[in-house]
């Protein structure tokens, strides 16, 4: 049996997990290695600051993500594809070493996050 995501550390995990699969796909890493100059770990602090708000009910997370994929959207134009896949490898990445009340609730809140940003994005 797989544990259950219940702390940062399981989220730091995850996301770097995560990453592990976007960074080598064809449909979407070219954003995170060329279109984008990332830090990969300021990255992940923000991610897992995210996630603890949407999943742990604390944290610290400051930012707008939504924001974030406009602006990406105007250098890169982000398609359903795109969101497809970012959802396919986060459920695997979840499924692959969790399981759970937040394992579920975290598939749950990737898909409304992506189904919102993809909407959004497709009215600019």
């Amino acid at each position: 049996m797989k544990p259950d995501i219940s702390t940062r550390n399981d989220l730091d995990f995850l996301m770097r997990k995560f990453y592990d699969k976007l960074l080598v796909d064809d449909v979407v890493g070219y954003l995170f290695t060329e279109v984008i100059d990332l830090d990969l770990e300021e990255h992940f602090h923000q991610l897992v600051d995210f996630w603890e708000v949407q999943l742990l009910e604390g944290g610290r997370y400051q930012g707008n993500p939504m924001k974030v994929h406009m602006d990406l959207h105007f250098k890169e134009a982000l398609t359903k594809a795109h969101f497809d896949r970012w959802l396919e490898h986060f459920n695997n990445s979840v499924d692959e070493h969790f399981e759970g009340t937040k394992a579920h609730l975290a598939k749950e809140r990737a898909l409304s996050i992506a189904t919102v940003m993809e909407i959004k994005i497709a009215q600019l």
